[in-house]
């Protein structure tokens, strides 16, 4: 599916649409308006870099490991922590955990709760976008 004039890019992971944010204020779209409550969310922890949504129609209780690691490598290469020499921590949890605090700037939100992933920062290739 095309990205070009869309605030995120898209790919497919194994039958999951995978949602990239491309700058704040496009990430604050994509998790405030496109992702829904079922939706997996993912950022890398303690750096800026884009939200990820997994989305999740079937609303499914748990989405494939599989497909989490790659959205997760995703969100590592879509951030400052793209030149990690070793693996990144990134943040997991549904789109219905996700919260904007009242006056905080485009980009920053706070968790409920989530868990965490360590993977190798990995673009999206030519092919997928």
């Amino acid at each position: 599916m095309p990205s070009k004039g869309r605030r995120y890019r898209t790919v497919e992971v194994e039958g999951f649409e995978v949602l990239v944010g491309k700058a704040a204020s496009d990430n604050d779209y994509l998790t405030l308006k496109v992702a829904k409550p079922l939706d997996l969310w993912l950022h890398v922890a303690g750096v800026p870099g884009s939200h990820v949504v997994v989305r999740n129609p079937d609303k499914l209780p748990e989405i494939p490991k599989p497909v989490v690691e790659r959205a997760a490598e995703y969100a590592a290469y879509y951030s400052k922590a793209r030149e990690a020499r070793g693996k990144v921590e990134v943040h997991v949890c549904w789109a219905s955990d996700v919260r904007k605090e009242r006056g905080a700037p485009a980009g920053e939100v706070t968790l409920r709760r989530w868990d965490k992933i360590k993977v190798y920062p990995r673009a999206l290739a030519a092919d997928d976008e």
